[in-house]
């Protein structure tokens, strides 16, 4: 038994060393409609803040990169069955289990909000009671907002709320005039206003605070501890303020600073 078990043991290592070596095809799992962190681009290919962090990372840890799109509300379904090698999507990591998953660090901090149109009336958190407020399936804002969650209070005050599977069919019903409000990632909220231009706004009083970060599966804290090696040679070098500059985020979100 012993000897069994020293084999497995050893086997279990031989495959970390092998899949985390130069050469190793790393699968990322992103939501492909959540800008501007991930999404399909013009020329019909992903693109977004994390998806161009993770390729630099690939890059430099000498890996080949493949973007696998999952459905956001079954995301760790997917992750523990080995479809994906992380979840690296604009994550909410204050709401996921450290005793289950391997966390990466935290890389952007991340509001809570509600967004609405222009002439909704809503002006505060105390305007959207008894509106009808959508949210995105399986989002930290959904699981917030939930029976449970720590804003339930919030969402218990609303008409409805909604839940939809994916932001751009809530901000479509918005635009529709079917919902009053949606609730979104700050970083995700700036994003459509700067696409729309004026027509929405966001309200200025978060309803949660969190971050963002990567999830793995438990026993892969070794190529967590790569990525992170190397995302931290992106900060050093300006990469990673440079890309958040490209796709409109803000800048004083970023929680990750050069070493003195």
């Amino acid at each position: 038994m012993k000897r069994i078990m020293i084999l497995t043991l050893a086997l279990a290592l031989l495959l970390t060393c092998a899949a985390t070596a130069e050469g190793y095809t790393f699968r990322m799992g992103i939501d492909a409609e959540y800008p501007p962190y991930s999404y399909m681009g013009d020329d019909g290919s992903y693109t977004g803040y994390d998806v161009e962090m993770c390729q630099k990372v690939c890059e430099i840890l000498g890996w080949n990169m493949e973007i696998v799109p999952i459905n956001w509300d079954t995301k760790l379904i997917q992750l523990d069955a080995n479809e994906i090698d992380c979840i690296w999507s604009g994550l909410t990591i204050d709401v996921l289990d450290p005793e289950a998953y391997t966390i990466s660090m935290a890389y952007s901090d991340n509001s809570q909000m509600i967004l609405t149109k222009k002439g909704s009336g809503i002006e505060t958190l105390d305007d959207v009671v008894g509106k009808d407020v959508g949210v995105q399936l399986g989002t930290s804002a959904d699981i917030l907002l939930s029976d449970g969650g720590d804003a339930a209070d919030l969402g218990a005050s609303f008409g409805d709320l909604i839940r939809y599977e994916n932001y751009n069919v809530c901000f479509t019903e918005l635009m529709g005039g079917a919902i009053d409000a949606v609730a979104i990632d700050i970083g995700v909220a700036a994003g459509k206003i700067a696409e729309y231009g004026d027509e929405y706004y966001m309200l200025e009083e978060p309803f949660a605070a969190e971050k963002y970060g990567i999830c793995f599966r438990k026993a892969d804290t070794e190529i967590c501890a790569q990525v992170e090696q190397a995302f931290m040679q992106l900060v050093e070098d300006g990469t990673y303020v440079a890309l958040a500059e490209k796709y409109g985020l803000d800048t004083s979100a970023l929680c990750l600073t050069p070493a003195d």
